[in-house]
């Protein structure tokens, strides 16, 4: 075991190194509360940790190289502990995103955010709702550009009935959380990657003024592209049902019609 990495309400990753055989991996330990929810996955005979199993079940099927993985994990009675792949060299996107001084090239965010829509549309299809995609929980190698995402800690097993309790950060949560008290995942996720998306791009969260423009399809910002504009404008649609369906992001002509 090494250096913290990171801490949070719930727990701290710190880096190490396998033993047996030198890999440098990454070890988070997390404290269990009372209300520390199991659930039960293929596989498993016996339930396990929610965030456990939610990583469990992402990196389940063939590989995905967006969504960190799992190498081990370990229940204790008053905590949890993962061991988790540890790319190098990287760092979370919120630092490299300061790093550049809040605001990124389109074509960076373009790399980016179509690395962050594979993790988040496979997630869904295998079951699982992030529920926090951030600049915090996405890793980048600021070599090679690669990004993965990380911390399920907030996530729960997609449903279609949806969500009446939100988990997650407050800067990227769906509209209809608020106006109906109740929200759906893919739909939310696809705000969260808007938010995401407009950060990168803007340096700053949209404001009010911002949202109105959108809801009125004018939005646009002079140095960015008239494709980045509409893809923003699709992504961060007050109604749920009028937003880009998440499986359909990655057609959209700013990927697909980059220069």
């Amino acid at each position: 075991m090494g250096r913290m990495l990171g801490e949070g309400s719930f727990g701290s990753v710190y880096e190490a190194k396998r033993l047996e055989d030198g890999l440098q991996v990454a070890v988070k330990i997390a404290s269990k509360p009372k209300d520390t929810k199991y659930i039960h996955i293929p596989g498993h005979p016996a339930p396990v940790p929610l965030e456990v199993g939610l990583l469990t079940l992402a990196n389940s099927g063939p590989k995905v190289s967006e969504i960190i993985e799992l190498l081990d994990w370990q229940d204790q009675p008053d905590r949890y502990i993962m061991v988790l792949e540890r790319p190098a060299p990287c760092t979370d996107l919120w630092e490299y995103w300061n790093d550049h001084e809040g605001i990124l090239h389109e074509d960076t965010a373009r790399v980016i955010m179509a690395q962050a829509t594979v993790a988040a549309h496979v997630c869904c299809r295998r079951g699982v709702f992030h529920r926090d995609i951030k600049l915090e929980n996405l890793l980048i190698n600021t070599e090679t550009l690669e990004v993965k995402l990380i911390d399920f800690g907030c996530g729960d097993l997609l449903r279609d009935s949806g969500y009446e309790t939100f988990c997650g950060t407050r800067d990227y949560r769906p509209p209809e959380y608020l106006t109906e008290g109740k929200y759906h995942g893919k739909p939310a996720t696809v705000w969260s990657l808007g938010v995401l998306l407009f950060l990168l791009v803007c340096g700053r969260l949209p404001e009010a003024r911002d949202r109105r423009r959108i809801e009125e399809d004018v939005w646009s910002k002079p140095r960015l592209s008239n494709e980045c504009c509409l893809l923003i404008r699709s992504l961060l649609k007050e109604s749920p049902r009028q937003r880009i369906y998440l499986r359909k992001i990655l057609q959209h002509q700013w990927f697909t019609n980059k220069p």
